[in-house]
């Protein structure tokens, strides 16, 4: 893990490398590009060379989806502490969305217009799981719960399958769960490419949700306008910000847990407190040697870990909007002042006490959040992005006659003569 103080010679350039917006390669840009394009031309012919090149796994037409038998296995095998664990949160989940659906509205202008707006859930949707390592089961939950809150009919999950063909028994339950109508059990950009422009097997879907590796991110990319998507989620991120006040054995535990996520994780602690970051350093070492994916996490800290000693907790501030972190523990004692200066963290847990990983697995909001600098334009997947907006406008002859002198004047500086006669026209009869 990377340690630089406000001290050294190298600091400022340091700090203006936080300030990034994640681009694709262009290695990336065309491997990714080829895969959609050979899915767009050969459809589930594609899917199936892919998942034999990419994962060793050999499906055919018929198994490219999860069959009735397959979820009945996996919910006679799933124990029951793992089967109440997915209800706790799919609850949560479920009451968290239920407070930030949009609802339909309307209201008079001052013409006297009624005007309003009306939200439905989109018809069919799809939602990516990764695979890779680790089962992601509360990723299941995450996004197709949300879907399943908004209502949604159809929702078709995608995730990698394992070696014998089949997905993980404890995500393909996650996935029934959380609403999913049809499982695709095919991962990667291929599996984005379908969902986006279907297959013979597989249906179009109108959004796609859900977090991946750059092969899947840069798809979403590729594929914007083809379908809609949420945002470009990718290798998770944290950033611990904490004044004097921050506890060593927590701040560890949460830089700790999120390094647990991959190599291309991104961990990082703020501090203006020289004996915290000793304090930090010294309780991660320690908790770090009785871990079971001890060499794993230290990889990953190493690659993009970093600590950094500010001069005060303003310039830790300007450092956490620039960097826009995924993932933001904040532990100040003026937590009210600091939190109101917090302008683009996708997820914000205050104090010691509240743990990221609660807020991966169990809390309510949604773990599917921007990453790489994107909070600065996207904000974390919510409920009413699986909604369908439209705006409503109804009218009598008095709000007609009330608009008439303004549309008349629009129509006259654009040229639009048109526009303002089916106004007057309507004010006539």
């Amino acid at each position: 893990m990377r340690v630089i103080s406000h001290q050294d010679k190298g600091y400022q350039k340091f700090v203006r490398s936080l300030d990034r917006r994640a681009e694709p390669t262009r290695e990336l840009t065309e491997v990714v590009n080829g895969i959609v394009e050979e899915v767009r031309k050969r459809g589930d012919r594609a899917l199936i060379d892919f998942t034999r090149k990419f994962d060793g796994v050999r499906l055919t037409p018929k198994t490219l989806f999860a069959t009735a038998e397959e979820f009945a296995e996996a919910e006679a095998v799933v124990a029951p502490s793992t089967k109440r664990a997915i209800r706790a949160s799919r609850r949560n989940i479920h009451a968290f969305a239920k407070e930030s659906m949009r609802k339909d509205w309307k209201r008079k202008n001052a013409e006297g217009a009624v005007v309003g707006e009306r939200f439905i859930p989109f018809d069919r949707v799809g939602i990516y799981v990764p695979g890779g390592k680790a089962p992601l089961v509360s990723t299941a939950l995450m996004t197709g719960a949300f879907a399943q809150a908004a209502k949604v009919p159809e929702i078709v999950a995608a995730t990698p399958v394992g070696p014998n063909g089949k997905v993980n028994p404890e995500l393909l339950y996650a996935l029934k769960q959380a609403g999913a109508t049809e499982v695709l059990k095919v991962g990667g950009a291929q599996a984005v490419a379908a969902l986006a422009l279907g297959t013979r097997r597989v249906g179009r879907v109108d959004k796609i949700f859900g977090p991946g590796n750059a092969f899947v991110v840069e798809a979403k990319r590729q594929l914007v306008g083809a379908v809609s998507i949420d945002l470009l989620p990718g290798p998770s991120e944290v950033l611990v910000l904490s004044d004097a006040t921050g506890d060593p054995v927590c701040i560890a535990a949460d830089l700790l847990a999120q390094a647990e996520h991959g190599g291309d994780s991104v961990v990082g602690f703020v501090t203006n407190s020289a004996s915290l970051l000793k304090r930090v350093q010294a309780e991660m070492a320690r908790q770090l040697e009785r871990l079971s994916r001890a060499k794993y996490i230290g990889e990953s800290l190493k690659k993009a870990g970093f600590a950094i000693l500010v001069k005060t907790i303003d310039e830790a501030v300007k450092i956490c909007n620039d960097f826009a972190p995924e993932h933001l523990s904040l532990v100040v004692k003026d937590e009210k002042t600091r939190l109101a200066q917090i302008k683009t963290a996708g997820a914000i847990y205050l104090g010691n006490l509240s743990a990221i990983a609660v807020g991966d697995f169990l809390a309510g909001p949604s773990h599917t959040l921007p990453t790489g600098g994107a909070g600065k334009s996207f904000s974390g997947l919510r409920a009413d992005q699986f909604q369908r907006r439209t705006s409503i406008v109804k009218m009598d002859a008095a709000s007609v006659k009330n608009s008439l002198a303004v549309v008349q004047e629009f129509a006259r500086i654009e040229g639009l003569d048109a526009h303002g006669e089916s106004v007057r026209l309507r004010v006539e009869r």
